[in-house]
């Protein structure tokens, strides 16, 4: 699994973070997703897959 984000999409709703805050984490000055590791481990994997199904946005991508 490869994950990306698009910075320029996301409208800072938090849920990545909520969903995989071993993934993901916010700027703190605007709330942008911040992508802490491209390439989770399997343990990860469910929870960065909900991460990108929450997204409100879109901001997040996964290649397998």
């Amino acid at each position: 699994m490869r994950v990306t984000v698009d910075q320029d999409r996301c409208v800072s709703s938090g849920m990545c973070v909520m969903n995989a805050p071993d993934v993901f984490d916010q700027r703190d000055d605007d709330g942008v997703v911040q992508l802490l590791t491209d390439s989770p481990g399997d343990d990860r994997t469910q929870d960065t897959r909900s991460a990108a199904t929450a997204c409100p946005a879109l901001a997040i991508h996964i290649e397998e």
